[in-house]
């Protein structure tokens, strides 16, 4: 799964959002990765965030929360 966002306030900006399966080598946990590229690079963004799945719930939360 794998989608791309507009970066409001930018030409070319783009947060991507992936799933990711075993980030760290084989048996690691199931990460989201959460990318910020100015350029629109979704292959090497300049900021990256890797969130486990099990914490998602709770960074959705406080995401609305800040809203």
């Amino acid at each position: 799964m794998s989608k791309t966002i507009a970066l409001s306030g930018t030409n070319k900006g783009i947060i991507s959002v992936t799933k990711l399966d075993e980030p760290y080598g084989p048996g690691s946990a199931t990460v989201a990765s959460i990318g910020i590229s100015l350029d629109g690079n979704t292959h090497n963004p300049e900021w990256k965030v890797h969130i486990p799945l099990e914490n998602i719930d709770e960074v959705i939360k406080a995401l609305q929360e800040l809203k």
